[in-house]
């Protein structure tokens, strides 16, 4: 499906990889993006590098970073390239992998300044036809966010501006160009992947209003919530199990880790996927 496509390729810029040895005890190679904040940076202040520390300290093993910026041919050079065993945070059920069982849920969220009131949940709320919009964008239309696609498909286009999912590299952390947005009058309202907007509107001097994105799922090819877990290559049955059964026994404490960096969690957050 083109949408999952698509939505691998988003929530790849938030994940890390791992190679992992069969045997207990040794050390996860580990590829994430150095500059990808909430979810990984080279100092190991994202979430995805807490969990996989987790998931780590849990295995008896350690972790060794190899850094490699999320861009495309991310995963050629990557998991295919053999260098890694294993993607942290990915659509449960991507194309060409096995996925574990999902470590948390979370949709796209519309972000407002809360002093202006706007309260939109909906992308059929008739304020989105005059207000600024900024929008997460991929690139190419056919790969492009599931919040752009639900836009486009309501003549909602000419008021939309488009942050690069990825940033300016140069930047600190770049993802968090389209929160500062809304802080600073830029847009009126921002639909952004919830982790991002989670992490970054606590960060901002005004306050922020997040509201999850009604309902979740547009039309028949654009759902807005995904389950998220850690993929394996096919037949890595090994793996998957230690790893499933990893995530099971400290789904408490990624709880609190999610929660720490105000990932917006849907239910079920730790449903069999």
């Amino acid at each position: 499906m083109k949408w999952r496509r698509c939505f691998s390729v988003v929530v790849s810029a938030a994940s890390i990889m791992i190679g992992a040895a069969a045997a207990n005890g040794a050390a996860l190679r580990v590829c994430a993006d150095p500059n990808n904040l909430p979810f990984s940076d080279q100092a190991g202040r994202g979430f995805e590098n807490k969990i996989v520390e987790l998931i780590a300290k849990d295995l008896g093993s350690t972790v060794d970073y190899t850094w490699w910026a999320q861009r495309r041919g991310y995963v050629r050079n990557t998991l295919k390239a053999d260098i890694c065993d294993i993607w942290s945070g990915v659509v449960s059920g991507a194309e060409m992998m096995t996925s574990t069982r999902s470590y948390y849920r979370s949709s796209y969220v519309f972000v407002t300044r809360a002093d202006r009131g706007l309260h939109i949940a909906s992308f059929d709320d008739p304020q989105l036809r005059k207000l600024a919009i900024g929008v997460q964008m991929v690139g190419s239309d056919a790969m492009n966010t599931p919040p752009a696609h639900a836009l486009a498909r309501r003549g909602v286009v000419q008021n939309v501006r488009g942050y690069m999912l990825y940033g300016d590299y140069r930047q600190p952390h770049p993802a968090s160009a389209i929160i500062d947005a809304v802080e600073n009058g830029d847009v009126d309202v921002a639909v952004v992947w919830g982790p991002t907007a989670g992490y970054f509107a606590a960060q901002a001097s005004a306050p922020l209003t997040i509201e999850p994105v009604q309902p979740w799922r547009d039309g028949t090819e654009l759902p807005m919530a995904f389950y998220i877990s850690m993929a394996v290559r096919r037949g890595d049955n090994a793996l998957l199990q230690r790893l499933n059964d990893s995530l099971e026994r400290n789904h408490t404490a990624i709880s609190a880790i999610l929660a720490e960096y105000h990932v917006p969690v849907l239910p079920d957050a730790f449903a069999q996927r």
